[in-house]
């Protein structure tokens, strides 16, 4: 019967998990994603507005909208557009910035979640395991 090395001074512990690589590239594809539906539904909104096309481009809009609120940006940003002071499409590419901030700080919050929930486990096992080695 063959036991499994164990990571020891003759075995080099496993490489590390790359948590941070996998954040960025999901946050990144998420953006992307983001990025696309928001070109799409403002295209669809500007030539073909119907209902459900407008709801959607609020749906969209909330996001980052709220976000902005709660920053306390939302006010200037909407003064300075009725006052146009500000183009349409500079509130869109904000409103897109702060969307694409929103996801990579959600990605890396549920990253480092789970990173230590799994860092917690692997610890848990070691110790079980140590406790639990003939000698």
């Amino acid at each position: 019967m063959e036991h499994s090395p164990q990571p020891g001074p003759s075995y080099p512990p496993p490489p590390p998990y790359p948590l941070l690589r996998i954040m960025g590239s999901n946050a990144f594809l998420l953006s992307i994603i983001y990025l696309v539906v928001g070109i799409s539904v403002e295209l669809a909104r500007r030539i073909y507005p119907t209902r459900f096309v407008q709801r959607l481009s609020l749906s969209l809009d909330s996001l980052p909208a709220k976000a902005l609120e709660l920053t306390g940006l939302m006010e200037p940003l909407r003064a300075d557009y009725l006052n146009a002071k500000i183009p349409d499409y500079q509130v869109r590419l904000i409103f897109a910035s702060t969307t694409i901030v929103i996801i990579f700080a959600l990605a890396f919050m549920v990253g480092i979640l789970v990173g230590s929930i799994r860092s917690y486990v692997e610890r848990r096992a070691l110790k079980k395991a140590s406790h639990h080695r003939p000698g």
